[in-house]
């Protein structure tokens, strides 16, 4: 009975070598596509933003409601922080609670936003390491079987198998560690400057109301 059972267990585990590496390639792909989407936000829009959310609050104050628009507009806030601004700007017509409600409501886009682009990164960092470890494991079993029957052939081949997916699941987990955790300390301050600036914009916007 015994004997039976750790045959179709061994039976499943080979069965999913090849679908494991097949992921891993997958998660290795992800990986380098984080990079290219990592430089083309640094690129297109990183390195544009230049604004300073000390000045542009001051700005605020000063110009009031009526020069807010301009000032968004002309300021280096990333164009989607502009658009979120620009929108609770115009919405000195609605009650006060609606324009809370509305500067939540774009708090929580951008929010969204942020995580939906680290998901991936963060993905591949938490599968990575599993897969890397399920394809060393899988090969060893017949390795350590052809190592008793002195087969060395076999044996060298399964170790390469094991090495070659545990490499390949750790350097793209790492690559997506380091994107996550850069991608994260960026919309951190996005979110902390946007959600100052919009309670400028909803003091402003409320005065003029």
């Amino acid at each position: 009975m015994n004997a039976t059972l750790s045959e179709i267990l061994h039976v499943i585990g080979q069965k999913f070598l090849i679908p494991c590496m097949v992921v891993l390639i997958l998660l290795m792909i992800a990986a380098v596509w984080q990079i290219g989407d990592l430089l083309v936000e640094i690129f297109a829009e990183r390195r544009k933003c230049k604004a300073d959310t000390a000045f542009l609050i001051r700005e605020i104050h000063q110009k009031g409601a009526g020069g807010l628009k301009k000032l968004i507009e002309e300021s280096g806030l990333l164009p989607r922080q502009k658009k979120a601004l620009l929108s609770l700007s115009e919405s000195g017509d609605l009650p006060k609670a609606a324009r809370t409600a509305l500067a939540e409501k774009l708090l929580a886009a951008e929010e969204e936003y942020c995580e939906r682009s680290t998901a991936v990164a963060d993905m591949v960092a938490k599968l990575g390491p599993m897969f890397g470890l399920l394809g060393t494991l899988i090969p060893l079993g017949p390795g350590i079987v052809a190592l008793g029957q002195g087969d060395t052939a076999t044996l060298a081949g399964s170790l390469a198998v094991a090495f070659d997916t545990t490499i390949s699941g750790l350097i793209s987990a790492a690559i997506c560690l380091v994107i996550s955790n850069i991608r994260k300390r960026w919309y951190d301050s996005d979110l902390v400057s946007l959600e100052a600036l919009m309670e400028c914009v909803l003091e402003e916007v409320g005065e003029d109301a």
